[in-house]
């Protein structure tokens, strides 16, 4: 079987594209990490939102949660999903 120029240049390519792509995710990262140290040491106030979504986390309705935290703040269903477990983390690490 032969590997033609095209199909290598292909591979190369996509290979480049997905280099690209783990490094502005590492950078995203970052910048998160960043921001949220900026808005604890300015007192920046929590959004309103999470009061709500405690409650209903509170009350076992994990899924619900995660309905509103997508719909409100525009997430995905993997981001709607860890913004929920992070604020369960922040509710064991206080009790």
């Amino acid at each position: 079987m032969e590997i033609n120029l095209i199909e290598i240049l292909f591979l190369i390519v996509v290979l480049c594209i997905l280099s690209a792509v783990l490094k502005i995710n590492r950078r995203v990262k970052g910048i998160k990490y960043i921001l949220d140290q900026l808005s604890k040491q300015n007192n920046v106030p929590e959004n309103p939102i999470n009061d709500e979504l405690r409650e209903l986390i509170s009350k076992g309705e994990d899924i619900k949660a995660e309905k509103i935290a997508r719909k409100t703040l525009g997430l995905s269903l993997l981001e709607g999903k860890q913004y929920v477990d992070d604020l369960k983390l922040e509710k064991n690490k206080i009790i």
